[in-house]
């Protein structure tokens, strides 16, 4: 989740103003840009519980800091997190380490900053007894194992989160996610990404699906983090329907925002809680505790990254349905979204795949995909079939951007774990499952040594 937002004080006296916010994310095609971002779990390697703040997150920020020279996030004067150059690492509530990496013209580089990052928490990781395992949901830990950690917005959302859902702390603790931030050219370029990027999402929540454990054991699921998701607050999650109506474009998904509703109004560095009320009201002078008060352009880019849809649109588009992976997956999944949208044939395939999926058959998909996942029928073959075509337009979409690394390879040799998948290799959860009822014979705990960064 994001670090305290833009500090844009425009204030806002009409809904076309929400549109130019959207519209000015657009860029020609020589400057589409890939940024990706990435969470794992701390822990320790003494026990493998997850890291109290003190004790263990406070003091990797500031070795890093010290380390690299990157300027402290405070939080009501407590480190939350760290900038750098083109880069920051921010804290998830329940201390889980996320890299919001840079933008880059190329995966090549993209793969570079992977391997600068694994690179530090090795380097940090062992003077404080902790590792780091990019898994998308906690394997062995339960609710009351994490600490909270001290930023402001996560305080709301823990009070607001049992109001509207059963898994919201799972979401908050005990989830991981890998994401790709990719850009558009226009609106209807927007929108046709958006169409395939949602549509793919199930797909995309197989391929990627790593948590099949939960406090120790199997529960029947390859991934508990997409399954914490279908409870967690669908006032602001899913695959909304009006994405795929007619008419679709900025208004109508600015509008979409302005039901969303709020956790917080950001004031003179603290988050001040008016969760559950409507932006809406906001820009009406009608917010309680804010009457009279107009938003600002700022205000509603923070309130932006309170929706979570399983892709959500800001001035760039977010892939968001994966779950974390090990340093090859990290680099399949901006892969395989740059592959279909920054190629317009590859796009263009990939549309007409998805044109026919009707909304209800999404939900059906993304309700079953966390156990079921690529065995889902789907036409007349199943998910792992329309992945091998999906994977098989990537890489001609990479193929096309004809984009080099110094040993002569292009893009598409990071979908190679992918290719594998979709060709009948088993996914990172069944891989798991594998090592639980063979070597591991039965100790999940075995997950932190292999799965470590």
């Amino acid at each position: 989740m994001s670090n305290p937002g833009e500090a844009d004080a425009t204030p806002i006296t009409s809904a076309r103003q929400l549109v130019a916010w959207f519209e000015a994310g657009c860029k020609p095609a020589d400057a589409f840009r890939i940024g990706t971002e990435h969470e794992s779990f701390g822990f320790q390697v003494s026990d493998h519980a997850p890291p109290r703040y003190e004790g263990g997150i406070h003091e990797l920020l500031e070795t890093i800091a010290a380390d690299e020279g990157l300027t402290p996030i405070l939080d009501r004067g407590k480190p939350i997190g760290l900038t750098g150059d083109n880069f920051s690492i921010s804290l998830e509530p329940g201390g889980q380490f996320e890299l919001s990496g840079g933008i880059f013209a190329s995966l090549h580089e993209t793969k570079a900053e992977i391997d600068a990052h694994i690179a530090r928490v090795h380097r940090v990781g062992p003077r404080l007894g902790l590792g780091f395992a990019p898994l998308g949901f906690h394997p062995t830990a339960r609710l009351e194992d994490f600490d909270w950690m001290p930023k402001g917005r996560y305080a709301i959302m823990r009070a607001y989160m049992p109001k509207v859902g059963t898994r919201g702390f799972d979401m908050m603790l005990r989830t991981c996610t890998v994401q790709a931030n990719l850009d558009f050219s226009s609106e209807a370029d927007m929108v046709r990404k958006l169409r395939v990027g949602y549509a793919l999402q199930p797909l995309a929540t197989a391929l990627f699906a790593n948590s099949p454990f939960r406090e120790g054991k199997p529960d029947g699921l390859l991934s508990n983090r997409a399954y914490t998701w279908l409870d967690t607050d669908n006032a602001r999650s899913g695959i909304p329907r009006m994405v795929f109506e007619d008419g679709f474009g900025f208004e109508r998904y600015a509008d979409y925002l302005l039901d969303v509703p709020m956790y917080f109004v950001y004031r003179d560095g603290r988050y001040i809680d008016v969760s559950g009320h409507s932006f809406r009201d906001f820009m009406a002078g009608k917010l309680a505790g804010f009457e009279g008060q107009i938003p600002t352009i700022g205000d509603f880019a923070d309130h932006s990254t309170t929706a979570f849809p399983d892709v959500r649109l800001k001035r760039f588009i977010e892939t968001r349905g994966a779950d974390a992976g090990n340093p090859a997956m990290l680099m399949a999944q901006p892969a395989l979204w740059t592959g279909l949208y920054y190629d317009d044939a590859a796009l263009e395939a990939a549309y007409a795949l998805i044109r026919d999926i009707s909304h209800d058959d999404l939900i059906a998909f993304r309700n079953e995909v966390p156990r079921s996942g690529l065995d889902i029928k789907f036409g007349k073959g199943t998910l792992r079939d329309l992945g091998r075509d999906v994977v098989a337009i990537a890489a001609d979409g990479l193929r096309a951007r004809a984009k080099l690394n110094v040993a002569g390879e292009d893009e598409r040799v990071y979908l190679a774990p992918l290719q594998a998948i979709a060709d009948g290799a088993p996914t990172q959860a069944e891989y798991w499952f594998g090592r639980y009822h063979g070597e591991w014979h039965g100790d999940v705990s075995r997950i932190f040594g292999e799965a470590a960064l």
